[in-house]
């Protein structure tokens, strides 16, 4: 059974106020065999995004693993997240996010760096949980998030060391930001002007964002 992700594209983009006319179910590949044929050598993941640049065009396919969406189709986390399903939604959260981010930007002429796309990610994470929790009327929830995601993280060992670094540089920048969210916003529960924060960080490029987080942030 297919999951369809479209209603974590869905989500982010009403969070962030962009929008696609590119949905990810249309680029969807769960059969880890074709992606080991379409990426040879690359290393073992339950979830990818595959990009081929050819000039100016931008082939991309996002592999989420079926036993991920078989777990969300049982279980679904729209309607009620919880622990049994969270590892599984932020996989396949994680790809709609890289897949959303790239495209958009594309779509508006920007490149955008591997870093740029993870440290987006583990905020979207972040992020889309709380929104998602808060839909579902589960409240108090940030500061154990914060620490599941960034405090108690354990990473690849089969990374090469420059994949290792980006991943750790990517999840302690997100970290750093997303305490900032908590101190500013999710504590003193001052919800105006959390979604214009997060909408202009965003659309930041790359080397905004570090130093937007370096100084930081939520001032």
């Amino acid at each position: 059974m297919i999951w369809p992700l479209d209603p974590l594209q869905t989500l982010l983009e009403r969070i962030y106020g962009v929008s696609s006319e590119l949905r990810v179910d249309d680029f969807l590949i769960s059969d880890p065999c074709s992606v080991r044929q379409l990426h040879r050598g690359g290393r073992e993941s339950r979830e990818k995004l595959l990009i081929s640049e050819t000039g100016d065009e931008l082939d991309v396919a996002l592999f989420v693993h079926q036993k991920i969406l078989n777990t969300l189709a049982a279980d679904d986390p729209v309607e009620r997240l919880h622990d049994g399903n969270l590892d599984a939604f932020w996989i396949a959260l994680e790809g709609v996010s890289h897949f959303l981010y790239l495209v958009c930007n594309a779509c508006a002429g920007r490149s955008v760096r591997l870093l740029e796309i993870e440290l987006q990610a583990e905020v979207d994470k972040f992020v889309a949980t709380l929104f998602l929790l808060r839909r579902q009327a589960v409240t108090g929830s940030h500061r154990r998030l914060h620490h599941f995601l960034f405090e108690r993280i354990e990473f690849d060992t089969g990374l090469s060391p420059e994949d290792l670094a980006r991943y750790r540089d990517a999840n302690r920048y997100a970290g750093k930001y997303c305490l900032g969210l908590s101190r500013s916003y999710l504590s003193r529960r001052r919800r105006v002007g959390l979604v214009e924060e997060l909408r202009r960080f965003y659309r930041m490029p790359q080397s905004a964002k570090l130093r937007y987080i370096d100084h930081g942030t939520g001032r």
